[in-house]
């Protein structure tokens, strides 16, 4: 904010972490210090613009009743961390209450993102976007614009409540299928084709240049390039994952939602898996499977893996677009798709090449029930499947764990299916909770009830979810 030219007052409560940072990387800037909440108020012109970088939860709200007490009507408190969205619909509707404004916004982009621009999704009390639209759109990163001029802020108005922390919530949760694809294509470079670290950096270099192409592979490549003493740092990293929360926060809304968000949900209970280290050392000296072996051409199963993963990747966002959409109905929310992916395409950790084709999506049918029916996304998809399959069944051959990937492909095969197996569940549901059924031959919304032993009675559930 200081480097395009906004004064900002700094505040933590221990005062010594403010000195040392006015002492240190803001020395010489539009810069100050503040020792008291008292001081902070009254440092800001009004409306009074005040962000919080807290953890979330509590931290929130004890900084939101420690600030409330020196504000006047129409000051303005933001959320710039990663809180939960039924957190920020509740503050948005509080504070509106007691005549102040409130934002709950997702930012993206890490330490660089945080000098260079990052990603910002600002939702809540719509009436406080003017006054902090200049300030947002200043620091975002930009990305080009129709005139291929670097002037389009990766930052917009998102929607009411809590829709900003959503979007970012499912952001995160794409964040963590990227994630886990990448390190499943990895997984299958390292015990299957048995290559090396330079080799793994070559590959990721060279799809990083094709429509793979996005931050996440970048920063792979140059994470495979890292030597300590000679040797890959990479390898010598213990394999247990962090998490901290946002990712869970997306497959259990989806699950609330009714969304099948497969990917998305494999990624997160991966990292759960890895997190079990002891016991998965101790499991492999008892549990045995088949031994990695590769007998075909090399480059052509690289091609394979290539398209795998951008298959997957596509699947991933389709997954969280929908779950979007179902989440605007639920909240009503009039969220802008093509805006979002717009806002993804530069600063935020997820940002590739192929945002440009989601925001065309959406441009040419704003009501697009999923991804995975446009034309553009349809025929990437189907023409990776072959290599898809290959993959995901060489990985199953091989005894080599691939969650992504796989539940990836198993939900394309799935949506594409026109007759499930539910006839066979929902008949189950009836003999045993006479919960009911629909017809093939009869219209939809009409129920009915099969006494399937004999000794039943015609007492039906008054309950069907679908």
């Amino acid at each position: 904010m200081a480097s395009k030219g906004f004064t900002v007052t700094a505040f933590n409560r221990s005062y010594d972490k403010v000195e040392r940072f006015l002492e240190g990387r803001a020395k010489g800037l539009t810069i100050r210090g503040a020792d008291s909440i008292q001081a902070l108020v009254e440092s800001l012109e009004k409306p009074r613009k005040i962000m919080l970088m807290v953890k979330s939860g509590q931290p929130v709200d004890d900084f939101i009743s420690r600030l409330v007490p020196y504000l006047d009507k129409g000051d303005i408190i933001i959320d710039g961390g990663n809180s939960q969205f039924e957190d920020s619909n509740r503050r948005t509707a509080a504070l509106s209450k007691q005549g102040l404004l409130y934002i709950g916004t997702g930012v993206s982009g890490g330490e660089e993102g945080a000098l260079l621009g990052p990603s910002i999704m600002p939702g809540g009390d719509e009436k406080a976007w003017p006054a902090v639209k200049p300030i947002f759109q200043a620091v975002s990163a930009k990305v080009e614009d129709e005139q291929g001029e670097l002037n389009e802020p990766c930052c917009d108005w998102v929607g009411d409540g809590g829709s900003g922390h959503f979007v970012k919530m499912v952001h995160n949760g794409i964040e963590y299928g990227d994630m886990q694809l990448i390190c499943e294509a990895y997984l299958l470079m390292r015990d299957l084709l048995g290559m090396h670290a330079d080799e793994i950096k070559a590959v990721f270099d060279d799809w990083n240049t094709t429509e793979l192409s996005s931050y996440l592979t970048e920063i792979t490549a140059d994470i495979f390039a890292y030597k300590e003493n000679g040797e890959a740092l990479v390898e010598k990293i213990l394999d247990t994952a962090g998490q901290k929360g946002t990712g869970k926060w997306t497959g259990v809304t989806a699950l609330h939602l009714g969304v099948p968000l497969t990917l998305i949900g494999e990624a997160v209970f991966a990292r759960c898996l890895s997190a079990i280290k002891e016991e998965r050392v101790d499991a492999a000296k008892i549990l045995t499977g088949p031994k990695a072996k590769f007998n075909g051409d090399k480059q052509a199963f690289l091609n394979s893996l290539k398209d795998a993963l951008l298959a997957s990747k596509i699947v991933s966002y389709a997954q969280g677009f929908a779950l979007m959409r179902e989440a605007a109905s639920e909240y009503n929310w009039q969220l802008n798709y093509g805006a979002i992916a717009l806002m993804w395409r530069g600063g935020c950790i997820i940002r590739s090449v192929f945002l440009d084709n989601i925001k065309a999506a959406f441009d040419k049918d704003s009501d697009l029930r999923n991804l995975l029916l446009d034309d553009y996304f349809s025929d990437v998809v189907m023409s990776a499947q072959n290599g898809w399959r290959e993959v995901n069944a060489a990985a199953i051959v091989n005894g080599i764990s691939v969650p992504c990937l796989s539940s990836a492909l198993t939900y394309f095969d799935g949506y594409r299916t026109a007759n499930l197996p539910a006839n066979l569940l929902q008949a189950q549901r009836d003999y045993f909770g006479a919960h009911t059924y629909e017809r093939k031959d009869k219209a939809r919304g009409e129920f009915f009830n099969t006494n399937w032993t004999g000794r039943g009675g015609d007492t039906a559930s008054t309950t069907y979810d679908v």
